[in-house]
């Protein structure tokens, strides 16, 4: 069966300027066009959309989908099977989204008691989801699902406390960073407490710390606008900065790269 744009929009529950959209930017080409200039779409190409619809549903950004899906290597069974079990994941998160909520309620009510750590769980569950909104696609395109499942994990079994302390010790941070960065001496002494502050707060989300995965997270936030926009947003070159020391700290020879 063949469908129009606004025939595909209908049924897929997508606007045809959406659709317009994704032809243009090379994501959902139709299958052919008629001599009138209608776009028609054709059975692969609404397997493709439903694909599409998947990735944009768990947040991927339609540059990350298009190199997923044009990859010679893309297998649209597999990638269904992974969609399942995030979903999964999804709606286990949601369940316990919900009955925290339920919970909270009933405590208002005075039904139930719930302590400080359980009400505390639910803020962190939704950390987890926005971080995974934000940064899930490369998180797993660099560490991998079970290094990211692990470090999700032990963000959802952090106390109160211990969120606090991770939030003390990047406040401490960014003061640090920033009177390291006015000696304009990577290898100081402030640079290197500053990059040792940054261990620890790495500490407290990572599995495990590792040197060289923390040098090679701080020359993503040079490459990466979003995080280079974090730091300097404090001060224009703190990313950099940060980064330089760190790589002395670790022992990456050069600073700069």
């Amino acid at each position: 069966m063949e469908y129009t744009v606004q025939k595909l929009g209908q049924i897929a529950g997508v606007s045809p300027r959406t659709l317009r959209y994704y032809d243009q930017i090379g994501l959902l080409r139709p299958a052919r066009i008629t001599s009138s200039g209608y776009r028609i779409y054709g059975r692969a190409e609404v397997d493709l959309l439903q694909q599409i619809l998947f990735f944009r549903a768990l947040g991927f950004p339609l540059a990350r989908i298009r190199e997923i899906i044009t990859a010679p290597d893309f297998d649209q069974v597999q990638a269904l099977r992974e969609h399942r079990d995030k979903l999964l994941e999804k709606r286990a998160q949601l369940d316990q989204l919900i009955a925290n909520v339920e919970k909270s309620i009933a405590s208002r009510e005075g039904r139930v008691t719930m302590t400080d750590e359980e009400k505390f769980q639910g803020f962190m569950r939704q950390m987890v989801e926005e971080n995974e909104r934000k940064y899930g696609a490369e998180a797993l395109q660099r560490y991998g699902r079970e290094a990211v499942e692990k470090a999700n994990q032990k963000v959802l079994s952090m106390t109160r406390a211990q969120y606090q302390e991770a939030a003390n010790i990047n406040s401490q941070l960014m003061e640090t960073l920033k009177e390291a960065y006015k000696t304009g001496d990577a290898a100081g002494e402030l640079a290197q407490k500053a990059a040792d502050l940054h261990r620890q707060w790495l500490s407290y989300y990572w599995p495990q710390y590792d040197k060289e995965a923390h040098a090679n997270l701080v020359q993503m936030y040079v490459d990466d606008e979003r995080f280079t926009q974090y730091y300097d947003r404090e001060q224009p070159g703190l990313a950099a900065f940060l980064r330089d020391a760190v790589h002395i700290c670790t022992g990456r020879k050069g600073g700069q790269k």
